[in-house]
């Protein structure tokens, strides 16, 4: 019988280019959250630069939140630029970091400096399937069409959001269209790409819509969950 999987929604401080120290935050941040699966904000290493510097997968500032997460047993889905100009999740565990899913739907300033992915992307963790997704894909219906088709238990995005609805809005349509639990971490605070000031509203919903965890609008909350 599958555990019951504990998963938190992290919006941490986020210091724009500054990967070393952003790196370190989100190694504090996983220590504190008590999860097995830890979800941080679209591009939370850079933030939201588009312009930043591809993160290797190698790159030894990032070996605080592997050191974190070999303490915790957790894994940790980071935000990151990535060589071949790919916005990207960075799954990252005790052994290390994997590229584990590039954003499809790219939108404004994005569509002439990156490459959009070509495939939805899941991974598994203690059985249980996690289909992936960065901001504007929650937007597109078809991209939690495909994702769940995959077959997923839970949908996770790292997001940058503005609007303070958009993200709750999306996250129970897809919750209930697809009879998923949904995770979104969202930025808070400001960042780069003319966001004076980002939604925060990180949250968890259940199958059914409802909304079961929430981190509220300020920097540095996190919301947890476990789901069964």
């Amino acid at each position: 019988m599958r555990e019951p999987l504990v998963i938190a929604v992290a919006q941490p401080q986020c210091a724009s280019h500054e990967v070393a120290a952003n790196a370190k935050i989100h190694a504090e941040t996983v220590r504190a959250a008590d999860a097995r699966v830890v979800v941080f904000p679209e591009l939370s290493l850079t933030g939201y630069e588009p312009e930043a510097v591809d993160c290797q997968l190698d790159d030894p500032r990032l070996e605080p939140i592997v050191e974190a997460c070999a303490e915790t047993g957790s894994v940790a889905l980071v935000g990151a630029p990535v060589p071949g100009r790919h916005i990207a999740v960075l799954a990252v565990d005790g052994d290390g970091v994997s590229l584990a899913y590039k954003k499809i739907n790219l939108h404004g300033v994005e569509l002439d400096l990156f490459t959009p992915g070509e495939r939805p992307a899941v991974i598994t963790v203690d059985g249980w399937r996690l289909g992936l997704a960065i901001c504007r894909d929650t937007g597109v219906p078809q991209h939690a069409a495909d994702t769940a088709a995959l077959g997923i238990d839970v949908y996770v995005a790292g997001v940058v959001e503005d609007k303070p609805d958009v993200v709750a809005e999306r996250a129970q349509r897809t919750a209930t269209t697809h009879e998923v639990y949904v995770a979104v971490s969202s930025f808070a605070g400001p960042t780069g790409g003319g966001f004076s000031e980002t939604a925060g509203r990180s949250g968890i919903w259940a199958p059914d819509g409802t909304m079961i965890a929430f981190a509220g609008t300020d920097v540095g909350a996190v919301a947890r969950a476990e789901l069964s």
